[in-house]
């Protein structure tokens, strides 16, 4: 797996590969939810296969209803642009001509949206939302590792 919260941003970004199995998909989730419990968040976990359709989701208990959209919409966000959401929250931050990205009804620009990249191709996304956007990555982030020993 390509970790793509340490690619820079002027890379293309991969290829799109055969969607995200189910098994896999809740290898990622599982490993994402173990982190979010580790530290006590109330996290909703998305996955999304390499065309944005949802394969799975989960809620935690007492994650924020509002959550569930979120992560979603992360999820597909990092699966439709085959990069980090972060990038698009950096790009905002900056101001000037990236404020024209609030104009895509079809991006979320909060950190938490990883693509998920197996031997180099994007199979689909994990999308997190619960807690602050660093801490939804950090999850988000846990759950991508668990494809790290898939070839």
């Amino acid at each position: 797996m390509t970790n793509m919260t340490d690619a820079p941003p002027t890379l293309s970004p991969p290829r799109y590969g055969a969607p995200i199995t189910l098994e896999l998909a809740q290898r990622v989730a599982q490993a994402a939810q173990c982190e979010a419990q580790r530290n006590r968040w109330p996290m909703v976990i998305a996955i999304a296969d390499s065309a944005g359709h949802l394969v799975l989701l989960q809620r935690l208990d007492q994650a924020q209803l509002g959550s569930i959209e979120v992560a979603r919409q992360k999820a597909q966000t990092a699966v439709y642009f085959r990069r980090p959401t972060k990038r698009f929250e950096d790009a905002l931050a900056q101001g000037g001509l990236h404020l024209r990205l609030l104009g895509m009804t079809n991006l979320t620009p909060l950190d938490g949206g990883l693509p998920l990249v197996v031997d180099g191709e994007v199979v689909g996304a994990i999308g997190v939302s619960g807690m602050q956007s660093h801490e939804d990555a950090q999850v988000a982030q846990a759950g991508a590792a668990a494809l790290d020993s898939v070839h």
